[in-house]
């Protein structure tokens, strides 16, 4: 059993910041990436960030130098540090993360059930 639990999503005004966060428990043996990315309402759903084992981070050209991810890989857990919101942010958030269960075994994806987040006045 591996399940992926978000937390941390809310309504927030504009301008304002969340920290969103993704712990991954169950039969791991290591994680090679965990991402994020989000969906609003009739839109496709996007890479937001995304992060490696070895610390290689990527983000969508709409959050750079607004979202920061991190991982704690001693947690198994990847952040998402939103900050200077704008109502276009506003989405369901979801956590995805290749994992391995036993060494030498291929990575496999995951997903959470996503959280809300919502950027208004």
């Amino acid at each position: 059993q591996v399940q992926l639990v978000e937390s941390g999503g809310g309504l927030v005004q504009p301008g304002g910041s969340l920290r969103l966060s993704c712990a991954a428990s169950g039969s791991i043996f290591s994680i090679n990436f965990m991402d994020w990315y989000r969906q609003a309402p009739g839109k496709q759903r996007e890479l937001v960030a995304a992060i490696t084992s070895g610390g290689s981070t990527n983000y969508a050209d709409s959050v750079k130098g607004r979202f920061t991810i991190s991982r704690d890989s001693a947690k198994n857990t990847v952040y998402l540090e939103m900050n200077s919101l704008k109502p276009e942010d506003t989405a369901v958030y979801y956590c995805k993360a290749g994992i391995t269960y036993y060494s030498g075994s291929s990575y496999y994806d995951y997903w959470g059930q996503g959280t809300q987040v919502t950027v208004s006045s």
